[in-house]
């Protein structure tokens, strides 16, 4: 169980992330006279710099290594790579989209994509859902349908982050992907790409020639860096069910973002319908992560002291060690759960070769 104190370092990290992420945003307008497509360029390669530090000071680079080492095949190192230009991809709408007027598209994109990761939890890996989630997701789907039929069309900005997401997923997952080793190396596949992009659009020149971002580009490595430590943070501190609500508050941040800073007109992306219909679903899903958190953590007390109450019995002492315990007996779970997949794909190749 977590402590008050733990929750409450927890939720700052990760609303903290969420802003910096957000902030990201509007660095395309502050970056002028780079373009959209120059400003991701830069945010890649900042990105890689700032992830190398960032796994060289937490001295994480042996899990990265010990990961590629299990990767064997070429099927197992196509499916390592395939992903990498969806990534890349989304970079590049994310800084590209807000200078060219499809600030409140994205965010839209980023309304609709825990919904639509529900869905592929729901019938790629066959998760219950439950009658909340149905709801918003009927609530959103009405929403859509609604300015479809009115317009014909959704943005392909819109498509593009909310479908194009969940493929990225499903791929790192079907492998077991590791977070940072899967960011770390779509960045440095990414690489060459944007260095190429730099060069033959003049980027490191207009860099060189342009006092104020001597500094402004670093400021872009720097806010990088710290909305990926506090995340990493927050995911450390908090339960996955509490760090999933939190995560909401980026596309309501862009979407003040677009409205207010950007200056765009809130029907340029859709409907008021639509919009009031997608707002509905979020807070329809965040009220069903908060009645699940609390649930879970309502069952884990419950468990905790499930000896007769005797003044201060059970001694404090005697929960941590059955907590620690309950850690340990979960390592050693994973693995044995580890180990007899190797040996399973070994028996396999075995009777493969006594076959022939």
């Amino acid at each position: 169980m977590l402590t008050t104190n733990q929750t409450v370092q927890g939720t700052s990290a990760a609303t903290s992330a969420n802003f910096l992420f957000s902030l990201l945003f509007l660095f395309g307008l502050f970056l002028h006279p780079l373009s959209g497509t120059q400003v991701a360029s830069w945010r890649v390669l900042l990105m890689l710099f700032s992830l190398v530090l960032l796994v060289s000071i937490l001295k994480q680079w042996q899990h990265v290594f010990d990961y590629l080492k299990t990767l064997k095949t070429r099927k197992e190192w196509f499916l390592f790579i395939l992903p990498t230009p969806i990534l890349g991809g989304q970079i590049w709408l994310f800084m590209w989209g807000p200078v060219n007027g499809l600030g409140l598209d994205v965010t839209l994109g980023y309304f609709l994509y825990p919904l639509v990761m529900i869905l592929v939890g729901r019938f790629f890996y066959h998760e219950s859902m439950s009658a909340l989630q149905w709801v918003a997701t009927l609530c959103a789907a009405a929403g859509i349908a609604y300015d479809v039929l009115q317009h014909g069309t959704v943005s392909w900005a819109t498509l593009f982050v909310c479908l194009g997401y969940p493929p990225y997923y499903l791929l790192r997952r079907k492998l077991a992907v590791p977070p940072i080793t899967g960011l770390i190396s779509d960045l440095v596949l990414l690489t060459p790409v944007v260095l190429v992009a730099l060069y033959s659009t003049g980027g490191f020149e207009l860099a060189a020639s342009t006092s104020k971002l001597w500094y402004l580009l670093p400021l872009l490595g720097i806010i990088s860096t710290a909305a990926m430590s506090l995340t990493m943070i927050a995911s450390r501190k908090l339960p996955v069910s509490l760090f999933g609500t939190l995560s909401y508050l980026e596309p309501i941040f862009l979407f003040i973002f677009s409205i207010t800073l950007l200056n765009q007109n809130i029907e340029e992306g859709g409907s008021l319908f639509m919009y009031g219909m997608i707002f509905v679903a979020l807070l329809i899903m965040i009220m069903d992560s908060a009645m699940g958190y609390v649930g879970r953590r309502r069952d884990n007390r419950l468990h905790g002291y499930n000896e007769p109450q005797i003044n201060n019995f059970p001694p404090r002492r005697r929960l941590k060690n059955r907590r620690i315990k309950g850690v340990l007996t979960a390592r050693r779970f994973r693995k044995i759960k580890r180990y007899q997949q190797k040996i399973d794909k070994m028996t396999n190749k075995i009777e493969q070769l006594h076959s022939r």
